[in-house]
């Protein structure tokens, strides 16, 4: 079983990191969320740098595949091997769970019973958001991952998908990275989610690095 991988960061795409350890590279699926987490370790020219990264893995052992998944710390790993418990939830919908959420987004959705928000992940319905909450709501707190919830136990209301996902667009297209960009929308809307996709791209365009 291979715990974690830690080295040198070769490529970076917001689905997939390549780590060399030991001469050896390593495929490593991973979630927006890892994917901005890991971004500090390239260079300005978008190349990697040579400042070791440690990616905590799981692996997926089918009959036709062997697949690794990265997260940048255990929380991320526990959440996602929590959610792929869940019928219905599979690797690759845990991984796009946790690229639309954070962990501590998530296990607020769950303890609160926020089924709304979590079926707004694509690819989750009413009864896989469903299952998801009466399944883990026990088991975030039993192994401790619900202390990730934030002070005061929930997070911002729901902010409006349409006027996000038209805004993370428009500054894709004007040559921003996806994943830091979606964060910076994701903020302003939770603060001021009745804003329309112009404001909200022209306040990100103050805040993106």
């Amino acid at each position: 079983m291979i715990e974690y991988i830690k080295g040198e960061l070769t490529e970076l795409t917001p689905a997939l990191a390549t780590v060399e350890a030991a001469g050896v590279g390593y495929a490593l699926n991973i979630s927006l969320n890892t994917y901005s987490a890991c971004q500090k370790y390239l260079s300005k020219a978008g190349e990697a740098a040579k400042t070791p990264v440690k990616l905590y893995v799981y692996e997926a052992i089918r009959e036709d595949a062997y697949v690794l998944y990265g997260f940048y710390n255990k929380k991320e790993r526990e959440m996602f091997e929590l959610l792929i418990t869940v019928s219905g939830v599979g690797t690759n919908t845990a991984r796009m769970m946790l690229s639309g959420m954070s962990v501590p987004e998530l296990c607020s959705a769950i303890s609160t019973g926020n089924a709304k928000l979590i079926q707004s992940i694509k690819g989750i319905g009413k009864m896989t958001a469903q299952r998801i909450i009466v399944d883990l709501r026990d088991k975030i707190v039993a192994l401790g991952i619900a202390d990730e919830i934030p002070a005061g136990g929930s997070i911002a209301a729901p902010i409006d998908n349409a006027v996000r996902d038209e805004a993370v667009a428009a500054l894709t297209m004007l040559g921003f990275s996806p994943a830091p960009t979606q964060k910076v929308v994701v903020g302003i809307l939770q603060q001021q989610p009745a804003l329309p996709v112009e404001q909200v791209v022209k306040l990100a365009l103050k805040q993106i690095k």
